[in-house]
């Protein structure tokens, strides 16, 4: 269903650039000064043109885009110049935005789950839009909303349209989120980390979707992102900020190939890249590197010990209970890392918990450390506690916000060795120097911290006690990429001087890989894949687990291209053979049926015959 834009002004050019800023800057007024967030920032965007500004959290990069829409906060205040065709839109009245809003300028939020209304349906929500920009009735509006949903390739849309929020997954909100962003047919959409929470499967479609929306609509794309695969992925121009202003920008392919700023340099030298290890292996076949020896490795004593482990979630009322792990069988030995991998949903993240003991386990056999933990007590996982350590996905919300930093470190050695006075504070101060954190913080309270420094916090509390076995959850996950590199060194530092064994729980094939002696792939609750690091990157085995490797951007834009193109035809041949498979049980059915009826055919003859 079309929709009828004739009174929407329009660029008399259509190669003339849809947005032009110049010399845009963003300041905060606290405590009586005006501090900027963004200076001297100036681009075009042209129709179809993916432009991506890149940098770390704090760069200004998120603030400089909000101020095109007049979305900063009170005490925030825009300056420069940033004009849709030929309008400006610093300072233009909150009426005038408004109808600007969604009908020629729509925005991807990072996280949906916030910016969605949660009492409202998506397709109440999308409808919304559609009224309020356009004349429209509700059934015709309606229309349109489901045609989006099927445009955005929700499953089951007819269904999906009367769903909140809540009631879809991470990459089904994201999608929900495109959907009311395009209903209006935009000139401009500004994508703020559209595909940071989301599997890299998940991320792959979305990205495609983008993609093919772009050529559909011919509209100009902000992309704002600190994930440099997803940046070779989509963009045609790069915009790097830091500190609050722009450090380089240029073409993508020149800046990939040619960086001329340290910081980009540094940027692109701190993203994990997938294939390292066939590198590793390339270097080693041609002697460059010592070949490591594994002769001893079934002579290290097993950590962990997992056989047909089934854990449940018990149902309620006519509710079954759920499955979340099926049949898992998992061995870790002394000093070894071996990285979780699969989508949300999984199961992996289940199986973290159950090895700490937060989670019970329905059936199988899981030895931790020597303690049998089926159908263990409380007071006999006790002493496990000393044993296995975990780093939480979020450290901001698993430190205790009252207690300072070198209190919430100090809090397993008081309760579990009775370790107190100057004893306790020369533990403390070797665990932040240990993790590479001032003393001086000791004293500050989790807020107070970036997100970098409080995993450190997070990953100092956890080796405190020197555990045996250490189960990190997504820690870098929501991390910058030089962040997370800073964090990946340290505990690639830590654990070779500890010697601590690793379950290491990501949906980032890339860290995994630079981490982990070998991969464990997880897949609708069950083990698909176990095998050596550089055997299931380079030659995995099992279907999903080609999909999910295929799926992984690297940042490189002809690499990735060619990547994009190779997953585009895996999957179209796993699809062609899913649909060869399925015809082939169809005209097996078809046959027994009729075979089972020529059957009953030849008795009732046989039967008359007699």
């Amino acid at each position: 269903m079309a929709i009828d834009t004739t009174d929407a002004p329009t660029p008399a050019d259509t190669s003339a650039p849809v947005l032009e800023v110049r010399d845009l800057g963003v300041d905060f007024y606290v405590d009586g000064t005006w501090y900027p967030a963004a200076q001297g920032v100036s681009y075009d965007v042209r129709p179809g043109e993916v432009l991506a500004i890149v940098g770390e959290s704090g760069s200004g990069k998120t603030q400089s885009s909000m101020a095109l829409m007049g979305l900063l906060p009170p005490n925030g205040r825009a300056r420069g110049s940033a004009k849709l065709g030929d309008r400006e839109l610093i300072g233009m009245s909150a009426s005038k935005l408004r109808r600007i809003r969604g009908r020629e300028v729509a925005m991807i939020f990072q996280e949906p789950m916030t910016a969605l209304n949660p009492v409202f349906t998506i397709g109440f929500q999308i409808v919304e839009t559609l009224r309020t920009h356009f004349e429209m009735g509700p059934a015709e509006a309606r229309a349109r909303a489901l045609e989006l949903l099927t445009l955005v390739e929700i499953p089951d849309p007819e269904v999906r349209i009367d769903s909140y929020p809540h009631q879809l997954s991470g990459g089904q909100r994201q999608r929900a989120m495109i959907a009311q962003a395009l209903a209006c047919d935009p000139k401009l959409l500004l994508a703020d980390e559209p595909t940071t929470a989301l599997d890299v499967t998940v991320q792959a479609e979305i990205l495609k979707l983008m993609r093919d929306l772009r050529e559909r609509i011919d509209s100009g794309i902000v992309l704002i992102t600190h994930d440099m695969g997803v940046v070779a992925d989509m963009a045609d121009k790069i915009l790097v900020m830091k500190d609050g202003q722009v450090v380089e920008q240029g073409e993508a392919r020149e800046l990939f190939a040619r960086p001329q700023h340290p910081y980009t340099i540094k940027l692109l030298d701190a993203v994990p890249h997938l294939g390292r290890s066939a590198e590793a292996a390339a270097a080693e076949r041609a002697g460059t590197a010592p070949a490591t020896s594994t002769a001893s490795d079934e002579d290290r004593p097993l950590v962990l010990d997992a056989q047909d482990v089934v854990i449940e979630y018990p149902g309620r009322r006519r509710t079954p209970a759920f499955r979340a792990v099926d049949g898992v069988s998992l061995q870790i030995r002394k000093g070894e890392v071996v990285g979780l991998v699969g989508e949300s949903g999984s199961g992996k993240t289940t199986v973290g918990r159950a090895i700490v003991g937060l989670l019970p386990v329905t059936s199988g056999k899981l030895s931790i450390v020597g303690q049998d933990m089926v159908g263990a007590s409380m007071r006999d996982l006790k002493p496990l506690r000393t044993k296995v350590g975990i780093v939480f996905q979020d450290p901001g919300s698993s430190l205790n916000p009252r207690l300072p930093i070198g209190e919430s470190i100090a809090e397993p050695l008081l309760l579990h060795r009775g370790v107190k006075g100057q004893e306790m504070q020369r533990a403390v101060e070797r665990l932040l120097d240990q993790v590479q954190l001032p003393r001086a913080m000791r004293n500050r309270y989790p807020h107070e911290l970036s997100g970098g420094q409080r995993q450190r916090v997070g990953i100092a509390r956890s080796l405190a006690l020197e555990p045996q076995l250490l189960v990190a959850d997504e820690p870098t996950s929501a991390l910058d990429v030089s962040v997370q590199a800073t964090v990946l060194e340290l505990f690639q530092e830590l654990q070779r001087e500890h010697g601590f064994a690793c379950l290491f729980i990501s949906h980032d094939l890339a860290v995994v890989e630079m981490l982990s002696d070998r991969i464990a792939v997880m897949h609708n609750g069950k083990l698909v894949e176990v095998g050596e690091t550089a055997q299931v990157v380079n030659h995995p085995v099992d279907p999903y687990t080609q999909r999910l490797l295929a799926a992984v951007p690297v940042p490189d834009p002809e690499a990735q291209q060619e990547r994009r193109e190779a997953r585009d035809a895996l999957l179209e041949a796993q699809r062609l053979e899913l649909a060869r498979d399925e015809a082939h049980q169809a005209h097996e059915a078809t046959r027994r049926e009729i075979h089972e009826i020529s059957e009953v055919d030849n008795e009732r003859e046989a039967g008359r015959g007699f």
